[in-house]
């Protein structure tokens, strides 16, 4: 039979981890504690009634929104304008920066991703390109456009006679002698200098952004083939580039508007009863200077 001391004991711990549950979750609520409970509840005891541990003492308010549970806004990507891409591609100084650029803004792929790629990686015939996953460090061929193979047969020729000879041989190398494998951090480098010549901001990863929402808004493409081009393990997760870009609307909605400009000129000018001819009627109301 267990003595008082060591009956007291477990009563003293499940109370003081009470105490200690309670002030965590306090704490969670205003925003000064951490994110997860080191304390948790027991599983065993989740599964109670509903509002089990409240405190008598203060009003019941409802758990899904609050002060301190503000609604998330939904995330938009951050893509490239077309006017923006062009003008970045037209400052590209080499025909392997503007391969690599084409193959980021048309497979989708991660800046690191692409880097992977090998000489045995590339087949212009069937318009793919084999890259490493990120995640799962797989090998997996992505679908690239005419553009992008052009550019690199290419960098190719210009570097034929410098690039070591193998299949096996990374894709992309430095344009510095002597030259090495491209590395993340080059390429990188690569596109801050493009963007300060053409006064932009965009970056390596917003390329894979552009070429999301350039295949989610073709309605021939299933958002889950661009889900496997892109390498999202959710579909919720591709279906972000279904959110319309700020810009897009805005053009959008301008071109509405001069639609509707249009079309109240042609209702205020209606066109000639039979028997008159318009250019004649032009000349002597002075719509038009003979």
């Amino acid at each position: 039979m267990p003595s008082a001391g060591e009956a007291y004991a477990p009563s003293v711990r499940a109370h003081s981890e009470t105490v200690l549950r309670g002030f965590y979750d306090f704490h969670q609520e205003v925003g000064t504690g951490p994110i997860i409970n080191p304390f948790p509840l027991d599983r065993s005891r989740r599964g109670g009634r509903a509002h089990a541990h409240h405190n008598p003492m203060e009003p019941y308010r409802n758990e899904r929104s609050g002060l301190y549970r503000p609604t998330v806004p939904s995330r938009i990507p951050r893509s490239v304008p077309d006017a923006e891409f062009n003008e970045i591609f037209a400052r590209l100084p080499s025909h392997r920066d503007r391969a690599l650029v084409a193959f980021y803004v048309s497979t989708g792929a991660r800046a690191s991703e692409l880097l992977s790629a090998t000489v045995a990686g590339v087949d212009p015939g069937r318009q793919v390109i084999m890259v490493v996953r990120k995640g799962t460090r797989e090998l997996q061929e992505l679908p690239a456009s005419t553009d992008a193979f052009v550019w690199l047969r290419l960098y190719q020729v210009e570097m034929a006679a410098l690039i070591p000879t193998g299949r096996r041989q990374p894709l992309w190398w430095t344009l510095r002698r002597p030259v090495r494998p491209l590395t993340y951090h080059a390429a990188h480098r690569m596109f801050e200098r493009v963007n300060d010549l053409a006064g932009t901001t965009a970056t390596l990863h917003s390329l894979r952004h552009t070429a999301a929402y350039r295949m989610a808004e073709d309605p021939t493409l299933p958002l889950t083939d661009v889900q496997l081009v892109l390498g999202h393990a959710q579909l919720t997760t591709t279906q972000i580039y279904l959110n319309p870009r700020k810009e897009d609307v805005v053009r959008r909605v301008l071109a509405h508007h001069a639609k509707q400009t249009r079309r109240a000129a042609e209702r205020a000018s209606p066109a000639p009863a039979p028997g008159y001819r318009p250019e004649t009627l032009e000349i002597l109301f002075g719509n038009k200077t003979s």
